[in-house]
């Protein structure tokens, strides 16, 4: 079995007041007037929150694929589908303008049951106004985040939900992630209340301003949800789209815990992108560790710091610097230390095998090989996932075995995302 486990006390939970403060709601200042919508009663109990999806915020880009980040939106309507990995009575969403240069005003936002093999629609009745401070519109500042207040809408585990945001001005260039692996919907118009998704006729595969649903229950629950912090294998790149096949997706699936994915494509342990986001070490306490009623983060990261310098046509990262095992293993101690100051246990996995890729050569060889040696033997990590030997192909084990091969020697497929969430899910 290729896990591995080390006993450690957890260090106190130490919560941030600032991100508090700027993520449960908007300044007082910047909310714009409107009617209140779904007042919860005044002996409502207080929610306890779980994070239940996740995307991490990239600057605006060409990206991947083509989408609108760099355009924007005017006057138009955005909707997005996303799965949660956890249940409850309520829910609230989390909107971020982390790369916006100026205040975004969003004139209104709902949240719906997605309808079954329906483009684009939600389920009749199930359309909740949201809002943010008592009120239906709001102005998020420039580098700010916020989340909305609780709506009610009870939520099984698993079950798709619709997000749609009403942006009556012109935003400018769109804080968004790039790589969904499923489809976000744009209308001209005020559509976020439309039951039927015939107005949305513009198709994407990015989400944006949307990076996070969170859902609430009233009966204490033991906070155990899972981070899933890393690159385009974390965020899934090379699962069928629209098939919720991520390892994310599989690992909620076989653990029945939440779990929020938190990758982004080329990301890097140790330097930042314009394409492929700030580095970890810079976004790892807003991407993992602000993340509703979580108690684990499962880190993997560094392929794209060692394979980037060996890439021979990398237009999108130059100049790529030569990076180091003891660089890389100086990056995982530091968010090592920043998820045990939270009180987090934070699991290591080993690099998945690189050969026959465009980041495979003799350095990225040699130093994947003594980061997979220090991730298995020095026991930094709280317990690791050993997807290098788990992927790989026995006849190569330099090589990712064929049948979990998404044909680039680098991506797993959806066989090779079921087995990382198999490999995960036996150290947790």
């Amino acid at each position: 079995m290729n896990v591995h486990r080390v006993r450690r006390t957890a260090a106190p939970v130490v919560a941030s007041a600032l991100a508090l403060a700027l993520l449960g709601a908007a300044h007082p200042s910047s909310v714009r007037s409107s009617s209140s919508a779904n007042p919860a009663p005044a002996s409502q109990p207080a929610a306890r929150w779980t994070a239940a999806w996740g995307a991490s915020p990239q600057p605006p880009s060409t990206g991947f694929t083509p989408n609108w980040s760099q355009e924007g939106f005017s006057r138009q309507s955005v909707r997005q589908v996303v799965r949660v990995t956890g249940a409850g009575e309520r829910v609230r969403i989390r909107l971020s303008n982390t790369y916006g240069t100026s205040p975004l005003s969003v004139t209104g936002a709902t949240v719906a049951r997605t309808a079954k093999g329906k483009r684009a629609a939600v389920e009749p009745g199930s359309v909740r106004h949201l809002t943010f401070s008592g009120r239906r519109s709001v102005e998020i500042p420039a580098r700010g985040e916020l989340r909305s207040d609780a709506a009610p809408l009870p939520l099984k585990r698993l079950e798709s939900v619709t997000v749609t945001l009403y942006l009556a001005g012109t935003t400018g260039p769109a804080t968004f992630h790039s790589q969904a692996w499923a489809d976000t919907y744009r209308a001209d118009g005020d559509h976020r209340a439309d039951a039927s998704g015939a107005a949305f006729t513009g198709t994407t595969q990015s989400w944006y301003y949307l990076t996070g649903v969170e859902v609430g229950a009233d009966r204490p629950r033991r906070e155990d949800g899972i981070v899933l912090f890393g690159d385009s294998i974390t965020d899934g790149f090379g699962s069928t789209p629209n098939t919720d096949r991520r390892y994310s997706d599989a690992l909620a699936e076989r653990t029945g815990r939440p779990v929020v994915n938190q990758g982004i494509g080329g990301n890097l342990v140790l330097n930042d992108s314009a394409w492929y986001g700030e580095r970890a070490t810079a976004r790892f306490g807003r991407d993992a560790l602000d993340q509703s009623g979580v108690s684990t983060v499962v880190v993997l990261e560094g392929l794209n710091d060692i394979g980037f310098s060996e890439a021979k046509d990398q237009p999108t990262y130059k100049p790529s610097p030569v990076v180091s095992a003891d660089e890389l293993v100086a990056g995982y101690r530091e968010l090592i230390r920043a998820a045990h100051a939270k009180g987090l246990r934070i699991v290591g996995s080993t690099l998945l095998p690189l050969k026959g890729s465009d980041h495979w050569g003799p350095h990225a060889a040699k130093v994947s090989d003594e980061v997979n040696h220090w991730i298995r033997t020095s026991g930094e990590f709280d317990a690791y996932a050993d997807f290098d030997r788990a992927l790989a192909d026995p006849a190569d084990p330099d090589r990712l075995h064929p049948a979990y091969d998404h044909g680039d020697a680098l991506h797993p497929n959806d066989a090779g995302y079921r087995l990382m969430a198999k490999t995960v899910a036996d150290v947790l």
